[in-house]
C-alpha cells in the first residue's frame, strides 16, 4: 500500500518501509494503553491494517497526559523506529511523552464501547462507532477488498459496468414489496407515473447486454419486506452481470467462475483479516471456503432437490415436494449435508420465479437456478431470460400485468433478439459467506431494517 498523501503515510505503509534508525511519525487512535513506573506502552492504529504500532514511552507522562491517552484518543507520535524485542512486532517506536500529541481526547469513563459490553447486538445500537473495533475493522476492509474484485473479475473479462437507475417505473421481481418514492404535498406523481426505489436493476441492464454484449451492475437495491431474519435488510447491495448470445450454461459458468474467483483473491488479499474471522467469528471458515471453491460446484435440477429431501430421512420444518418452495432449511441440508460444498439448483417451477424467466419445453419449469452454499444456503439467483416475445407476452398476461408498463423491456425481443441471461448475487451474504458472519445487520455500514433507520 502506498502512503496516504504526501504528508501523512499510513501505519500499513509504513510497517512494510520503515526502517530501524530512522525518524517515526504517526497518527491514528489508541487502541490500548498501559502505564507502569519505568515503561509505558501505547498501540495506535489508523484502520489501514489489522496491525498497531507499539510506542514505547522511555519516561512516565504526566498525570494529566495519561488521562488523555484513553481508549480511542486521536494521537500523532513522533520518534524513532527501533527494532522491537517482543514477538509480536518487528518495529515499533521509542519517544518521550512531550513527543505526543493527543489531537482529539476520549473520556473512558463515558466511551460506549467496553470490554464488558462489546457484543454484535450493543454495537448495532451504536453503529457509527463500531468500525472503531477489531471486528468491524476486519469487516468493512474485507468488503472493501471483496468490492474490488468483484470489479476487477469483470473488468478483466472485458465487461462494461453499467449504472442503472435507483428509482424505477417497474416491479422486476412482480412480487410488490416496493417502496414508493413520493412528493410530499403533491397530488400527482412527481415523474408522471408511480416510481419505487429498485428491487434491481437488471432489466434495465438488459438494454445494455443487447449493445455491449457482457455487462453488470453494482449497486444497492431496496425490498419492502417486514422481514427481521438474520439474512434480510431492507436495503442491500447486488452484483448483477448479464451476457448476450448465452443459455442457462452458459450463467452457470460465469457464476462458478465468479464466485471461486473473488473468493480466492480476497482471502489472499485479506489474509490478516481473515484470522481475526477464523479464530472468533467461525473457527475454521477459511479453510471451508477453500475446500468449496477448490472443487467443481455440483449441479441438480429443482425436481432431484426435491427427491433428495424427501428421501433424506430427515423432519423439516417446511414442507417439501414438487411445487413447495425451497425454504433456508432446505438449502443448508443440500449443500452443508448433502454435497458438502456449493450446489446449483435449476429448473424451478414457473409459478416460483420471475416472469422474466425463459420456459423450458416441459412448459411447467423454467431455466433458473439458484446457487446454495453450506451456512447460508443461496447467494445467488439467476437464469436465461425469455427473448421470444410471443411467449413473454403472454407470461405476463397471465401474471395479471399490464403490457404496456413494459413495452419497452418487449422491444429488446422485437428488434434484435437474442438468446441472453445473467444473474444476481447478494453482496452482503457473500461477505457473510467469505467471513463467517452470522447476521447480514453487521456485514452492512449501517443497516436497514423494519424499524431501524437511526442515521
Amino acid at each position: 500500500m502506498s502512503p496516504t498523501s504526501a504528508r501523512r503515510s499510513s501505519i500499513d505503509h509504513l510497517l512494510q518501509h520503515a526502517e530501524p534508525g530512522q525518524p517515526a511519525r504517526i497518527e491514528g487512535w489508541i487502541k490500548t494503553s498501559r502505564f507502569s513506573k519505568n515503561v509505558s506502552f501505547l498501540h495506535v492504529f489508523d484502520g489501514s491494517s489489522p496491525r498497531t504500532v507499539q510506542v514505547v514511552l522511555s519516561e512516565p507522562p504526566s498525570e494529566d497526559l495519561k488521562g488523555r491517552l484513553g481508549i480511542h484518543s486521536a494521537v500523532r507520535v513522533q520518534g524513532t523506529w527501533v527494532a522491537s524485542p517482543g514477538g509480536e512486532q518487528a518495529l515499533e517506536i521509542q519517544a518521550t511523552p512531550e513527543q505526543v500529541q493527543v489531537i482529539g481526547p476520549t473520556d473512558p469513563s463515558a466511551y460506549p464501547i467496553q470490554k464488558k459490553r462489546t457484543s454484535l447486538e450493543h454495537l448495532r445500537t451504536i453503529a457509527h462507532l463500531r468500525p472503531r473495533t477489531n471486528t468491524f475493522q476486519a469487516t468493512f476492509r474485507v468488503r472493501n477488498a471483496l468490492s474490488w474484485q468483484i470489479h476487477r473479475f469483470f473488468q478483466e473479462r472485458g465487461f462494461l459496468w453499467i449504472h442503472t437507475p435507483i428509482i424505477a417505473a417497474s416491479d422486476t421481481e412482480g412480487a410488490g414489496e416496493l417502496f414508493s418514492v413520493e412528493v410530499p404535498g403533491q397530488s400527482e406523481p412527481f415523474f408522471g407515473r408511480p416510481t419505487y426505489l429498485t428491487v434491481s436493476g437488471q432489466l434495465q441492464v438488459e438494454c445494455f447486454a443487447q449493445a455491449f454484449s457482457n455487462v453488470y451492475t453494482f449497486g444497492p437495491t431496496f425490498r419492502a419486506e417486514n422481514s427481521n431474519t438474520a439474512r434480510h435488510a431492507n436495503e442491500f447491495w447486488m452484483i448483477e452481470p448479464e451476457i448476450a448470445f448465452a443459455d442457462l450454461d452458459d450463467v452457470i459458468a460465469l457464476a462458478e467462475d465468479f464466485v471461486r474467483q473473488i473468493s480466492l483473491a480476497t482471502l489472499e488479499q485479506c489474509a490478516q483479516d481473515f484470522e481475526l474471522f477464523d479464530r472468533f467469528v467461525e473457527k475454521g471458515v477459511v479453510q471451508a471456503v477453500r475446500s468449496s471453491v477448490d472443487k467443481p460446484f455440483a449441479r441438480i435440477t429443482y425436481r432431484e432437490a426435491q427427491e433428495l429431501l424427501q428421501q433424506s430421512g430427515r423432519s423439516f420444518e417446511y414442507p417439501i415436494g414438487f411445487g413447495q418452495a425451497l425454504q433456508a432449511e432446505h438449502e443448508r441440508f443440500l449443500a452443508e449435508e448433502y454435497f458438502k460444498g456449493p450446489v446449483f439448483v435449476t429448473d424451478y417451477p414457473k409459478e416460483q420465479k420471475a416472469f422474466y424467466m425463459r420456459q423450458n419445453d416441459d412448459g411447467l419449469t423454467v431455466a433458473a437456478t439458484d446457487l446454495l452454499v453450506p451456512r447460508l444456503g443461496e447467494i445467488i439467483g439467476g437464469s436465461q431470460r425469455e427473448e421470444r416475445l410471443d411467449q413473454l407476452k403472454r407470461r405476463i398476461v397471465e401474471l395479471g400485468m399490464e403490457p404496456d408498463d413494459y413495452a419497452w423491456y418487449l422491444d429488446l425481443r422485437r428488434f434484435g433478439s437474442v438468446p441472453h441471461g445473467g444473474f444476481g448475487l447478494g453482496f452482503e451474504r457473500m461477505l457473510m459467506w467469505l467471513t463467517g458472519i452470522k447476521n447480514i445487520r453487521d456485514a452492512i455500514p449501517f443497516p436497514r431494517t423494519p424499524g431501524s433507520a437511526a442515521y
